[in-house]
């Protein structure tokens, strides 16, 4: 297969080195001093049991017109980044060109091929002004959830450290021949990409976490052990994730762990720090919209109060634009 990742950090630079390991004709669309690392080095992966392997046998850019179209396009960019790049990304798509959504948070697709009340409502929070849902037809698209725990060491260095599922899913729960052909192809590479014909599950049971632990990480500074361990937090945190799982409820979604196991698998993760907050150390905007704001909204269009998460996303929202305001300070005062 002729497969594309846009946005090839961690998460892309890891599944790209598995899919050209397994013979399959990757395309990288990066940037920066990672993009020129691959070009001069290749990709390098490192394994959680410390081996390694060096991949030379694909190609690195930024120009997506250089890639032309694909048989499959992973989208493993941050969630607020997806908007920016939607109509540029047409270039990779032929008449049978699928793409597998792989962000955190609520994906900007979520009423789409729902059914019921909703249907085509479009997420606001994760989908402004509808850019993408301009640029990329629906009909395209695979739910994706992902698994793996990875970290960029350096410029085309990746690092994995746990985790190689993919799970994926028909947007209307359809077990197609070409879902089918995909999930093989994973597994072809090595990974674990199991069929779900109810993908908006399966997301719902990793947000219910994320939505809480992600952002009071921010806040704190605090490591997932930390924030589970500590009373007031892991009670706030309760809070936050009862408020989701009745809208959650509401919109049909059944849950197969109770509210204690979840927060109990966090816990277990230990000492390690969320995304979010390795964005907000970084100076980077973080994916708060689409973990936090989204379920938000959903609690306004349910009609249901959500108390506990305003606050909180609230407090995250300024948090961003005061960090990023300082550090353009900063970096202003040492421009010359």
């Amino acid at each position: 297969m002729k497969i594309c990742i846009v946005g090839a950090g961690a998460i892309g630079g890891y599944l790209g080195v598995k899919l050209a390991l397994a013979g399959e004709e990757v395309t990288l669309i990066a940037r920066g001093a990672h993009l020129a690392a691959i070009q001069k080095n290749g990709l390098k992966l490192i394994m959680n049991d410390g081996s390694e392997d060096i991949v030379r046998n694909l190609t690195a850019t930024e120009d997506m017109s250089e890639a032309g179209p694909q048989d499959v396009v992973f989208l493993t960019l941050k969630a607020h980044s997806v908007a920016a790049l939607a109509p540029a990304m047409q270039v990779l798509y032929g008449p049978d060109t699928l793409v597998v959504t792989a962000q955190n948070g609520l994906p900007w697709w979520y009423f789409h091929k729902h059914g019921g009340v909703y249907e085509g409502y479009r997420l606001e929070s994760v989908d402004p002004g509808g850019i993408i849902e301009a640029n990329l037809e629906i009909d395209r698209v695979i739910g994706g959830v992902v698994y793996p725990a990875t970290t960029l060491d350096n410029p085309g260095v990746v690092r994995h450290i746990e985790g190689d599922r993919f799970s994926l899913g028909e947007l209307d729960g359809s077990k197609t021949e070409r879902i089918k052909a995909l999930a093989q192809t994973l597994n072809r590479a090595g990974l674990k990409a199991p069929i779900r014909p109810h993908i908006r599950s399966e997301i719902w049971v990793k947000l219910w976490g994320n939505l809480a632990f992600n952002p009071i990480s921010t806040l704190t500074r605090a490591t997932l052990e930390e924030v589970c361990r500590y009373p007031l937090t892991r009670e706030l945190a309760r809070n936050m994730m009862t408020e989701a799982q009745a809208i959650a409820e509401k919109l049909g979604i059944e849950f197969g762990i109770t509210l204690e196991q979840r927060i109990n698998g966090a816990e277990k993760v230990g000492a390690h720090k969320t995304s979010m907050l390795q964005d907000l150390e970084a100076g980077r905007p973080t994916e708060i919209d689409a973990i936090v704001g989204a379920v938000a909204e959903l609690g306004r269009l349910v009609k249901l109060p959500t108390p506990q998460i305003d606050a909180v996303y609230a407090s995250v929202k300024l948090l961003e634009r005061t960090t990023t305001s300082n550090r353009s300070v900063v970096l202003n005062m040492f421009t010359f």
